[in-house]
């Protein structure tokens, strides 16, 4: 089966030979993003609240392209240069999604694309038929 690629003209442009997203089998799998303000290409200025908001904004970009939003959010893979930055990241991903609340992995990476101290990825239901 082909592979349903989804660009999302509002979010950040892939820094690789990537998709933002890919639709197959009912589910929509997202490709990480990080704190890259689409507007300047670069990581936004500030600490892991600010980085963590604008992720959830790319992310959340993304999700409209494909028609979704974050209540069809599944799973979720959070990566964090430094586990330090856990409690303010979870902060801002309970404001992000309510209860139930899609299953969760979070690791501390040795290093992020562009010097980005979070990325996260997704995998949400897919809403079209």
């Amino acid at each position: 089966m082909k592979r349903n690629s989804i660009h999302a003209p509002g979010a950040p442009a892939a820094v690789g030979p990537y998709s933002h997203a890919v639709r197959h089998g009912g589910l929509l799998f997202l490709s990480g993003q990080t704190p890259i303000d689409p507007q300047t290409r670069e990581i936004v200025a500030g600490g892991i609240e600010v980085q963590t908001r604008q992720v959830f904004a790319n992310l959340g970009t993304v999700l409209a392209a494909a028609d979704s939003n974050f209540d069809a959010v599944l799973k979720v893979n959070v990566y964090l240069t430094t586990l330090d930055d856990f409690s303010a990241m979870n902060a801002i991903y309970g404001e992000v999604f309510s209860e139930p609340y899609p299953a969760r992995t979070t690791i501390a990476a040795a290093g992020l694309p562009l010097g980005a101290a979070v990325e996260i990825e997704l995998v949400a239901r897919d809403s079209r038929p």
